[in-house]
């Protein structure tokens, strides 16, 4: 091979792999947990919440009542901090239900161990005191 032609080849490799290292990358974000806003206004917020398998949300709380609609069958489990389970959910796909605020400093984890991605739509009240 002349020199040349071993640039093109080293040049036509680097740009490959970068481009299955940046295509892997794209897979990993659009499969990782997270919400994804839907609308918002003065009397409330809505968000889309998927989570998926071994990915739980993080420590968060909610300072206002939701509601919120399952678009996919899923049990969840809630944890506190220490990753206690202190409540969980069983949800149907295109039934909707209620969640009250929560109790004073407290926080919680959502944690999806069903072995399939759990898909919700969450409407929370911003003026419920």
């Amino acid at each position: 091979m002349t020199g040349r032609s071993s640039w093109r080849v080293t040049a036509a490799v680097a740009v490959a792999a970068f481009a299955a290292g940046a295509g892997a990358m794209w897979a990993q974000q659009q499969a990782a947990t997270r919400r994804e806003p839907q609308f918002e206004n003065g009397e409330l917020k809505a968000w889309k919440s998927i989570i998926y398998p071994n990915q739980p949300l993080t420590q968060h709380r909610h300072e206002h009542g939701r509601a919120l609609v399952a678009l996919t069958d899923g049990v969840l489990d809630v944890v506190d901090p220490t990753g206690k389970r202190i409540d969980q959910y069983h949800w149907q796909a295109g039934k909707a239900y209620w969640l009250d605020k929560d109790p004073p400093n407290t926080t919680h984890a959502d944690v999806n161990n069903s072995g399939k991605v759990i898909e919700v739509i969450v409407v929370e009240l911003k003026n419920d005191r």
